[in-house]
């Protein structure tokens, strides 16, 4: 509220909007979504009804994500049980804490939703507004790239490119037009040090290792081999959804689905830091990956329950950040080894149909 109010008393450069935690450090979409709670809770002085319309904000998330796991058909029903009435913390940072990491969520899986259906072009929009709230949306990015390549070839692909980044020139016009290189730096800061005290996966370490520079870079490194590791079974599955998607059976989308949130998986799993409220990046999509693994059920029970142990450790231990790691490495090799062939999905897609 701090930072939006700048904005509503006609401050348009970026490197003077700030409040007491810091510096504005969002894009455009965050300020615009923020300036209408601003005057929806009067100036930010209601915080009931902001909890109310957060509360909004996380049923309709739980609707989308439901329709996409209801479609997909890869969990079982119980689980949706585990979504919604398991993790304190998430629900502390939807109706407590009022962050804007669950509003660029949302607009994540609205986009999905319409992607699932084929709508690109309204499902770009919504992705790219997300990505306007925060960046962290980005995380999805080089599997839905391969899926623009895959379903809408070159030129589509470039369509859709052009789309993304004609909203986030759009919705920071005001930004650029007044101080260009502070609205980029500021809200597309790829190189901000985080405060070693908030970090939930690297307390193990030295202060010292976890701010240096050559520490991050290591991460960007292991983030892009693994990508690239995946990325040949990824557009494998792109293009496989790309062409039975028009069949209309909702468990094609399996194929979409698992190269998204394993990109966004593997994101998280090589930030620099994870603070408490990033946990909602992935917490929704983390049934699915561990049912994409061949582990027994109560095994990926327990790495989900190891997880919601590690978000909820406050303030982070030596060991709730080692447990958090064995997790993430434990989904990604699962999902590593269990590369789906698709013709298997097809004969699925030829029972269902």
């Amino acid at each position: 509220m701090q930072e939006v109010e700048g904005v509503v008393n006609g401050t348009w450069d970026y490197s003077k909007l700030r409040g007491d935690t810091g510096p504005l450090v969002y894009p455009a979409g965050f300020v615009y979504l923020f300036t209408i709670l601003y005057y929806l809770t009067n100036y930010g002085k209601n915080i009931r009804l902001a909890q109310y319309i957060f509360c909004g904000i996380y049923l309709i998330t739980l609707a989308l994500v439901f329709r996409i796991y209801s479609k997909s058909r890869k969990i079982p029903p119980y689980m949706l049980i585990f979504i919604c009435c398991t993790s304190y913390r998430v629900h502390s940072i939807y109706v407590l804490r009022l962050f804007n990491d669950p509003v660029a969520v949302m607009f994540l899986f609205c986009s999905i939703n319409l992607f699932m259906e084929g709508y690109w072009t309204l499902g770009s929009v919504f992705y790219s507004f997300a990505v306007s709230v925060k960046m962290n949306i980005l995380l999805f990015a080089p599997a839905l790239l391969l899926a623009y390549i895959a379903s809408q070839g070159i030129y589509g692909t470039l369509k859709q490119l052009t789309i993304c980044a004609g909203l986030q020139i759009l919705l920071g016009a005001p930004f650029l037009l007044t101080n260009p290189v502070a609205y980029l730096v500021g809200s597309f800061n790829l190189g901000r040090v985080f405060l070693f005290e908030w970090t939930v996966n690297w307390r193990f370490l030295p202060e010292e290792i976890f701010i240096h520079p050559g520490f991050h870079i290591t991460l960007l490194l292991l983030h892009v081999l693994l990508l690239a590791i995946f990325a040949k079974p990824w557009f494998r599955y792109m293009k496989s959804f790309a062409k039975l998607q028009p069949t209309g059976v909702g468990m094609v989308s399996q194929l979409f689905l698992l190269p998204l949130f394993t990109a966004n998986l593997i994101g998280v799993a090589f930030s620099r830091s994870l603070h408490y409220q990033f946990y909602v990046w992935y917490f929704h999509t983390l049934p699915y990956l561990l049912w994409s693994t061949p582990y027994s059920i109560w095994l990926r029970l327990c790495i989900l329950g190891f997880i919601e142990m590690c978000w909820n450790t406050f303030p982070s231990t030596y060991a709730s950040s080692a447990i958090l790691h064995v997790c993430h490495i434990l989904i990604i090799s699962g999902i590593f080894w269990r590369r789906h062939p698709t013709k298997d999905l097809n004969i699925d897609v030829k029972k269902e149909k």
